[in-house]
């Protein structure tokens, strides 16, 4: 059974920039935005939240949404065709989605909120507008991107990460 989430959730771009700043992940997202950065960035995201329990993606699902961990834990499960199960737990400050993001495949596993999280999202179509009127946030946003899932995969542990 989920429990509720506090009814005084707010959302305030602050508290993303403030997750990947600080965070101690060795995958965590690496911008060098300034705080007009972040609020332009804020403009073209959605900011939401999921109880414990709930699912953010499904392995297969065919969906290129990047979503922006600002606080929480979410496990993610990947389930290779043997019926094998690798898992990883992915936490504040990080990104996940960029594999189907880049490769514009299919999930490649399933992901779960561990505890109640606070997350953005960012469409395909919604970082197309961010290119085309503010490129170099952009441009910085990617290469961030692409540092993590670079990392993700690298390191054998972090690879189911890479959703």
């Amino acid at each position: 059974m989920n429990a509720p989430l506090p009814t005084t959730l707010r959302f305030d771009i602050q508290g993303l920039a403030q997750a990947v700043a600080h965070s101690p992940a060795t995958d965590a997202l690496r911008c060098q935005f300034s705080q007009p950065h972040w609020d332009i960035l804020a403009g073209y995201m959605q900011p939401f939240a999921l109880n414990s329990g709930q699912v953010l993606m499904e392995q297969g699902a065919l969906d290129r949404t990047l979503y922006f961990v600002e606080n929480g834990t979410l496990s993610v499960h990947y389930e290779d065709e043997k019926a094998r199960v690798r898992m990883a737990l992915v936490g504040a400050g990080t990104v996940l989605g960029e594999g189907a993001f880049f490769s514009h495949l299919p999930r490649a596993a399933t992901v779960h909120a561990s505890t109640p999280c606070k997350l953005w999202c960012l469409t395909p179509v919604r970082y197309l507008e961010l290119a085309n009127r503010h490129s170099p946030i952009a441009l910085e946003l990617t290469v961030a991107m692409g540092s993590v899932m670079a990392k993700r995969l690298y390191n054998r542990a972090r690879r189911v990460a890479v959703t």
